[in-house]
Order: C-alpha cells, then structure tokens, then sequence
C-alpha cells in the first residue's frame, strides 16, 4: 500500500483515548488506498461499512468528545446543539472526498442539517504534499471571511483538482468562492495562523489512526472511505435516536431526584 506523501508513520502515534482507541484506529485504516488516491477513478468504490443495528456497537465516547461544539467555526454547519455531530477529515486532491462532497454531502444537509439533526465538521487533513497543503490553508483562509463552504465547492467541482493547487490557482478558487479581500486572503494564507489550524486537524486525524481520505467520526462512530450514502443515512438516525434515548433517560432521572427531595 503506498504511503500519502507526508505521513510519517514512524512519527505518527494514535492519541491515547483509551483502550479502544486501537480499534477505531483500524476501522479507520482499513480503507484502501484506492479509495484515498487523488487519481482514483470515481467509478470505483470504497470498500463497504457496516453499521450495526446495536446503537452502542462501533461507538467510542472518547472520539465522540472531538466535536468541537463551537457556534463561531468557520469550517462547519449546523447547529452548534445538534443531536449528531459528522466529523469529516479530508484532502482536496482526494478524489474520493471530492466523490462525497459533489453526490453525498449536499444531500445530508437538506435531509438533516437544515432540520436541526446533524452538524458537519470539517478537520483539514493534508496528505499528498504541498498542493494539498495549499488548499488546506486557502479553505482556512477563506473560511476567515464566510466563504468557505464556497471554497470547498470550486476546490471539489467536477476537474477542480486536476488543475491542481499551486497558489496562484488557490487564489483563483478564493476568487470563484466570492472571497472578497483576495490580499487578505494571500496573507492569511501564509500566515502562521493558518499553519497552525491545518497542523491541529492533522494531528488529530492521525491522533484517532486515520490513515486515508476521507476519514469520518459521527458521534464517536468511525466511518471510513466515500461510503454509500445509507450508510451516512444509517450512522446518522441511530446517532440521534440514541441521542433522544439518552436526553430522555436524563429528563426522567431528574424529575426522579426532584421527586425524591
């Protein structure tokens, strides 16, 4: 299997969220590279997830505790309270990110973003060198003046990425998504705060043992590889019938202890 460009596996060690942190490390490994290569046709598929009926089977709490939760987060959408959070970490010169956010991910917002379920977070996770890099740190850039979900939608058109992401097509891309300061834009580019934020979600992905793109988390639940979109669909209503279960079972434990005083 070929190694991603910048990985360092000897340098890479998953992040100790408990014992379990083994297992979803291999959850999220076992995605072929053929799923992750930025030349991979899109008639291909990525290999098949199971999501267990059992709404506690595939679920680490621990990874659950990555969602960042934060109303003012540039790189997401969705009620910041919603019941389901999608973590998604992703390269733009995946062919397979950009398979699930053309056919997948607009889909998933109208059906539950738009109705308060789900919330998307989006994590850079560079891996093919320093075009990947680019645009990683230009949908940061971008995301400083609203426009980053524009700027995810020009990086991931249908042939975005085979004209590749030099900067001077990166700030082409910021002009398309409606980035009004491009001056800005290429100094936050480059600026420190930008390596910084792509270098965070990075260490992160390969803190939880991602090892490919694209690589998710819903709700603890590790998914990885552009799966069908049942099994987003699936992931995602179990998330939050188990998350209504849940809400549920507090309410009735504390109308208990006031009944009790």
């Amino acid at each position: 299997m070929p190694t991603p460009k910048n990985t360092k596996p000897s340098s890479r060690k998953p992040l100790v969220y408990g014992a379990v942190i083994v297992v979803a490390a291999g959850l999220l490994g076992f995605a072929s590279y053929k799923a992750t290569a930025p030349d991979s046709p899109a008639t291909e598929t990525a290999p098949a997830a199971e999501v267990s009926a059992d709404p506690q089977a595939g679920i680490y709490p621990e990874l659950a505790k990555l969602a960042r939760r934060d109303a003012g987060d540039k790189l997401a959408v969705g009620r910041a309270d919603a019941p389901v959070v999608l973590i998604e970490y992703a390269d733009f010169k995946c062919g397979y990110c950009g398979k699930f956010a053309r056919d997948t991910e607009p889909e998933l917002i109208k059906e539950y973003v738009e109705d308060g379920t789900l919330r998307i977070e989006w994590r850079n996770f560079p891996i093919f060198g320093e075009e990947s890099e680019n645009a990683a740190r230009g949908a940061w850039a971008a995301g400083q003046q609203d426009r980053f979900w524009e700027f995810h939608a020009a990086a991931y058109a249908e042939g975005a990425k085979e004209k590749g992401f030099a900067k001077d097509r990166v700030k082409a891309l910021a002009q398309e998504a409606g980035v009004k300061d491009l001056a800005r834009f290429m100094k936050d580019l480059d600026g420190e705060a930008a390596r910084a934020a792509v270098a965070k979600d990075q260490e992160q992905a390969y803190g939880i043992g991602a090892t490919s793109t694209p690589s998710f988390l819903i709700n603890g639940r590790p998914i990885a590889g552009a799966q069908p979109k049942e099994t987003f669909t699936q992931a995602i209503e179990t998330a939050a019938e188990q998350a209504k279960t849940t809400a549920g079972a507090g309410a009735t434990e504390g109308t208990a202890e006031d009944s009790a005083k």
